[in-house]
This record gives structure tokens, sequence and C-alpha cells, in this order.
């Protein structure tokens, strides 16, 4: 692997960044940046495939642009990015490739077909679009009910509840992924076991939490009169095996190299292809293409994801900001701020660089949100007048799927204006309704939210992690903070039972004897 380990903090271009925003970047004042210069918003907004983006209200310049693009040479970002797509190692710490792009890539696309693993994704991909429209096709098939956790249900939530406009009609579709049983069991009061299909995402097919609802919903599948398991439930997993051994016939899997948050392009996505059909999966999977090629081709200072990626660095680093706050205008995009937390957050909230050296810079930053309006009737007051700024994203949708009338302009007309209330102000003498405006946002645009649309603006934000990822030094593609929890909870749990708590600290002692079992 050719791919250079520099860090940002160890290029010049760091410590001229650091100048900058020393010298001009502190006092710097959008209202003055567009005063001075009308083509800024043409100048600041990118196109690409089916996402355009104004950047235009950001805290930067041309100068903090160049020296952005600048920090990318020297980091070889442009390096790391080519041996991503030549399916090299970039997770070093698993010695894996990060191939989701190739899920996604037609047969005979750029770099696909020179792939061996090529025709086994394209034969998966199609007998898992051909098992979905035998079940789209079946009307005994009321309700899926997906079962996974982490990548394995934000990703397909998010996915299916976004493009409700295209689902099947007569099918409704649940996820499951708390290990809280109430929520499994809300689910199933409403389900008949004869006209349910259960889905079991696991690669391993042993994730905790996904075991114990899976175990769960075969129980009450059973009890409930159901004797068809190999009918009701099929597996997306690696392990045959033990999808056998649980009675799952159906099984659809996929590799090492398909992480989690990058898993809802492959098998992973049965839930979305079982609603919204094979031709609209495939859609979505074009999508995301045109937008990887993008990525892939298109020169740095005109490429999105990797000028969102640089602007996330200057905010974290240079500017101070902590957080990131996702509103996305059109209501089927309601899970997309949870599903981008952990793309994010999973992928970039590291404190050692890809040589495990601790980091001398800020990584990811907290992102959350909520859909617009509501978030302005919440939270949008702190983003106004609080204390402290966070960059804002408005994701706007022109065309409407729906046919009420006068709903969509006053939408739209919130969106556009809560981006400008935020960048120019209002100033107040007696200080109550004083906004002190110069507030940053972006601005993304969609024409209608298709299958193809939505494709494209999940790659343009995996993408996007992936280049500030790059910038600072760290594997984007493992998550080992994960696991300690886990690994702690297999010994407690036992605990609850027994009251057994030798060797625990206090706090964690007093805990189990609370919550635990009483005779």
């Amino acid at each position: 692997m050719t791919d250079p380990l520099i860090r940002c903090d160890e290029t010049a271009a760091w410590a001229a960044l650091r100048d900058h925003q020393q010298t001009a970047g502190a006092a710097f004042d959008l209202r003055q940046a567009f005063a001075a210069d009308a083509g800024r918003a043409q100048a600041l907004s990118l196109q690409a495939p089916h996402v355009f983006a104004d950047l235009s209200k950001n805290l930067w310049d041309a100068r903090t642009q160049a020296l952005l693009l600048q920090l990318a040479a020297e980091c070889g970002l442009q390096a790391h990015r080519d041996a991503l797509f030549a399916g090299e190692p970039v997770n070093a710490t698993e010695g894996r490739a990060a191939m989701h792009w190739l899920l996604r890539a037609p047969a005979a696309g750029p770099g696909a077909s020179a792939r061996p693993e090529a025709a086994e994704v394209q034969a998966t991909l199609q007998a898992m679009l051909a098992y979905a429209e035998q079940v789209r096709a079946d009307h005994t098939i009321t309700d899926v009910v997906n079962i996974g956790i982490g990548g394995s249900d934000l990703g397909p939530q998010m996915a299916v509840k976004a493009l409700a406009e295209h689902v099947a009609p007569g099918k409704h579709f649940h996820f499951v992924s708390n290990v809280d049983g109430h929520e499994l069991d809300a689910v199933l009061k409403a389900l008949a076991p004869e006209h349910t299909l259960f889905l079991i995402a696991s690669k391993t097919f042993t994730t905790a939490e996904t075991m114990a609802n899976a175990q769960s919903a075969k129980r009450w599948y059973q009890q409930s009169g159901g004797n068809d398991i190999a009918g009701h439930f099929a597996a997306l997993t690696t392990n045959v095996a033990a999808a056998r051994s649980f009675g799952i016939e159906t099984t659809f899997g996929f590799w090492d190299w398909v992480g989690g948050r990058y898993s809802m392009w492959s098998a992973i996505g049965l839930p979305i292809a079982l609603a919204i059909g094979a031709e609209n999966f495939r859609a979505f999977l074009a999508g995301a293409h045109a937008m990887d090629e993008h990525f892939r081709t298109e020169p740095l200072a005109r490429n999105l994801p990797v000028q969102l990626g640089l602007l996330d660095v200057w905010y974290r680093n240079f500017k101070g900001f902590g957080s990131r706050s996702i509103a996305p205008y059109h209501a089927a995009l309601n899970r997309l701020p949870a599903y981008l937390q952990q793309l994010e957050m999973e992928s970039n909230g590291k404190r050692v660089d890809r040589a495990g050296r601790p980091l001398a810079v800020a990584s990811s930053p907290v992102l959350w949100g909520e859909p617009g309006t509501n978030g302005q009737h919440a939270y949008f007051q702190m983003l106004h007048q609080g204390t402290e700024g966070v960059p804002l994203e408005f994701i706007a949708v022109r065309e409407a799927a729906h046919g009420l009338p006068g709903h969509q302009p006053k939408l739209l007309a919130n969106a556009i204006a809560q981006a400008q209330a935020l960048m120019v102000g209002q100033p107040d003498p007696g200080g109550h309704k004083d906004f002190p405006g110069n507030r940053p946002s972006s601005f993304f645009v969609l024409e209608r939210l298709t299958p193809e649309t939505l494709g494209a603006f999940i790659a343009m934000y995996e993408h996007r992690v992936f280049t500030s990822g790059a910038i600072c030094g760290i594997n984007s593609f493992d998550q080992w903070g994960v696991e300690l929890g886990k690994v702690l909870a297999r010994d407690i749990e036992p605990r609850l039972a027994t009251g057994d708590v030798a060797g625990l600290d206090a706090s964690t002692a007093a805990l189990v004897q609370r919550l635990g079992h009483k005779a």
C-alpha cells in the first residue's frame, strides 16, 4: 500500500491556516464578504450529481480554500482516495479494503470489472433483488420486520422512511434494533405471524442485541401458531451455518470489506429493495455511483465531498466549532440526522492516527438535528442567539411528493429565511431581540427525493467523512470504541441475577445491587 501517512498538523499548510485564522479569519464577517463580492454565491456553490450545494454562507474565502487545497495536497488526499478505489487496505487496523463503492458500481463500470469480487457482488445483488420481487408479489406478506442494530438498522431504516413515496402498496416496514424489549413488543402486538416476514441482519449472526431480538421474534412466531420458520425468516449474514441452525434457509451474504455503516448498498439493503423494488434499488445504487465518480475524478477545487470535508477540518480545528446541526426540510428525512451521526462520529470519532500516535488535532464534531420546521420551534433559538456558534446544514427538496396546496412554498421559504437570518442577524440596543448574525450554514438542494438523489446524497456524505478523516490522518473504517462496553456487559449481565459484585468498582457494584434481581 502506497498510501502516505502524512498528518495535517505536520504540514506547512496547517501552520499557514493557523496564521490565516489569526490574521483574517477571526474577524471574518459574512455580510461584509457578500457586500465586497457580488459573485460570492456563485463562486462558492457546487453542482454535483443530483446534489446542489450553496456553501457561500460559510466562514471562508478564496484564501481559506486555497490553503485547504494545499493542505489536501500535502496530506496526500488524492493518493488516499486512489487507494480506496484501488481496493487497497485503507482500513489498516483490520487489514481490510473499504469497497462499499464496488457494491454500487455497474458490472462493466470503471474499475469494477477488473475486481475479482465484482462477479460475486453482482450475483448476490441479482439474487437479493429476485427475492425482493418475489416477496413484493406475495400479497400474503403485509409486514416486514428488520431486526438489526447500528449499520444494519440506521441506514436501511432511514432510506425506507425517506423513500416512502416509492414503497409497495400493502407492505408495512418495521425496524427493531434496541435490546429493550418494549420496542419489539410494541411491533409484535400489531402483527399476524402468517403475514409477517422477519429479516435478521447480522454479519456474524452473533450480535448480542440482534440475536436476543431474533430469538424473541422466533418464540413469538411459534407461540402465535407459526410453523414455517424457513418461509417467514430470512438472514442477512455470512454465517450461513448459524442461520440454518436457527431454522433459516434464505440467506444473503456480504464481505468483510463492507463496514456496517457503509452496508446499506449490500444485502443489508434488502429491506430497502423490498420496500421500493428492484428497479428503484438499482436507481439508488446508480445515484451513489454517480457521486463516487464525481469524487474519484473531479478536481479537488470543484469536488463537493472534498470541499465539505475540508470545510469540516477548518471549522473543527480553526474556528472552534465542536458540533454541527443537520436540518432536513423534508419530513421523510426524519431519520437522516441519526444515520449521519453513526456515519461520521463512528468513522471519525478517534483519538489516534493511522499509525497509532495520539492526535494533536480535533477529529469528529458532534452531529445532531431535527427536521425543519420542527427544529425552528425547538433548538434554533440557541443557534440564533446562543453564546456558541454552530454550523447548520439545510437540506431542501424543491419538488414535493404530495399534492397539498400551499405547503411546499411555506416549507422552502422557512428554510431559505432561516439561513438568511443566521447570516444577516438583527441589531437590538436592548439586547433581548439582538441577533448577532454571521452564523454559518450550508444549503443543499435536491430536485426531488428519489432513490437516485438519496443515493447520491448519502455517497456524498460518505466521501466527505473519508476526506476529513484522511486529512486528520485517522482510519475512518474501524470502530474499536464500540467493543469495550459490549465486553463488560457480558460480565455484568449474570451478576444482575446472582448479586455477585466481587471485583467491581463501588459505583458499578451499587448499580448492580440496585438494578439486579431481588428474590
